[in-house]
């Protein structure tokens, strides 16, 4: 018997049916990680560090490498909790710090939502050949392709792992096109190699400030495959197959990165890359001119699109849950009779996704999401080594103790100013975040009325900062 059954059979809840074998776990990780980030910013990384594109996709993939070992262990050490806010509890055990990481994770969904939006309008008017560069109707479709997902939202989205395969099939194709097509200019002589190793460095700037500040950005393009750590309970023996399929499945689709960010560099200037919002539609026609830009246009579209649902999803379930666990005001909670979905909590992440669609650029929006979720891998990777006296019967996955110290570091520094990063990130994510102390208060202040009106009442049911599940 593995550790893991073993551990499944110590449980007292029912357990999810065990579906998910190596292949398909592969997929999902992988199909978590490609989507909005290398087809919508790669153009904006450029224009931070220049030609060597492909260097902070690669750093960036150090640092989520790290901060996935700290994942591993807790996930296969605790293979029945899943989710950055369980383990930041289990180890501190600071109410309030936990509800600050799971907002901190819903915001990070929005905003890339409406990173997702922005690219997804820009890809609709290549594609209908109509100018991208009239900003009045990005914005109209951006909002308009938003409304969409909310009423999709709304309905209501059966998510199963066949639908995972075929998305995951689609995004992995457009990257494997610009690649091959990257390949066949430079075997036929059209590329420009030389650009590899240029670096675009401002005034008084260093070529490490270059490909820091450059890094900062690029990480959005590296996150998701913290989210498959919510699938351990529907993985065959996650203690044994969680490590190798995650870490393979991160070495794949960096890989991918660094040789879409080759292939893009090598065909068109970073300076050409940096405008507008589709980056490698202009690789693909600069590649191969010949080639049905329309098709390449609406597989980006079906990209960003699924992006842009799942983080929407996500957003408004945890915001939801939230809701339920008191620490939030209970109207967000409140679903459709019919439907059963939590239609307050969808409107309220679709208005706050108006306003950053509205408010921000790609390069914000992308560099929100990356900052939002740094500080939630810091966090981690500290309660990864909390954790190491909370011991287990059964083996699990360990991390050297270097890995997730060296992550804490890393994650702290991309999230400064140090790395060079743009202050409009922390301007959006702090108002984000004032929001959700915001509505924290609100709940508190409502739960402390109704106490004192009526003291006979059980206050831990309540209480704002009662336990989160």
């Amino acid at each position: 018997m593995s550790d893991s059954a073993a551990v499944a059979q110590t449980s007292e809840r029912p357990e999810l049916k065990r579906v998910m074998g190596p292949g398909l776990l592969l997929l999902f990780v992988v199909g978590d990680i490609l989507g909005t980030g290398v087809y919508a910013l790669t153009g904006k990384v450029a224009g931070e560090v220049g030609g060597a594109v492909w260097l902070p996709f690669l750093c960036a993939f150090v640092v989520a490498l790290l901060t996935a070992t700290s994942y591993l262990e807790l996930v296969t050490k605790y293979p029945k909790a899943g989710g950055a806010a369980v383990y930041t509890h289990k180890a501190f055990g600071i109410h309030f710090l936990t509800f600050l990481l799971t907002f901190a994770v819903m915001c990070s969904g929005l905003t890339s939502a409406s990173s997702a939006s922005k690219a997804f309008a820009a890809n609709f008017f290549s594609a209908a050949h109509i100018d991208p560069d009239r900003g009045a109707l990005l914005m109209i479709t951006a909002l308009a392709f938003m409304t969409l997902i909310a009423l999709v939202n709304l309905r209501g989205v059966g998510e199963s792992v066949k639908a995972n395969v075929v998305l995951t099939c689609v995004e992995l194709s457009g990257l494997l096109i610009v690649i091959a097509i990257g390949a066949w200019a430079l075997i036929g002589g059209d590329g420009d190699t030389s650009r590899l190793t240029e670096f675009h460095t401002p005034e008084g700037d260093s070529a490490f400030g270059a490909v820091t500040a450059a890094t900062a950005l690029a990480f959005f393009a590296m996150v998701g495959f913290e989210d498959s750590v919510n699938m351990a309970e529907e993985t065959k023996d996650p203690v044994r197959i969680f490590p190798k399929i995650m870490l393979i499945g991160l070495c794949i689709t960096g890989v991918i990165y660094v040789l879409v960010a080759i292939s893009a560099v090598a065909l068109v200037s970073p300076d050409e890359l940096n405008k507008g919002a589709t980056p490698l539609l202009k690789v693909v026609q600069a590649g191969a001119p010949g080639f049905p830009l329309e098709l390449f246009a609406w597989i980006t579209m079906f990209a960003v699109a699924n992006s842009a649902l799942i983080n929407m999803l996500m957003a408004s379930r945890l915001l939801y849950g939230m809701s339920h666990e008191q620490v939030l005001p209970g109207p967000l909670g409140r679903v459709l009779r019919k439907r059963r979905t939590p239609w307050i909590a969808i409107l309220f992440t679709t208005l706050l996704a108006f306003i950053l669609i509205g408010y921000a650029d790609l390069a914000a929006l992308g560099g929100t999401t990356a900052f939002l979720l740094l500080c939630v891998f810091a966090i981690v990777n500290v309660a990864v080594l909390v954790l190491r006296r909370d011991r287990v019967e059964h083996k699990h996955f360990h991390a050297p103790t270097a890995l997730p110290v060296l992550g804490v570091v890393l994650c702290v520094y991309l999230a400064s100013p140090l790395s060079g990063r743009a202050s409009a990130d922390y301007k959006i994510a702090g108002w984000l975040m004032l929001v959700g102390v915001g509505l924290w208060i609100i709940t508190w202040l409502l739960n402390k009325y109704v106490f004192n009106r009526h003291p006979d009442f059980d206050p831990s049911h309540l209480d704002p900062q009662g336990p989160v599940n």
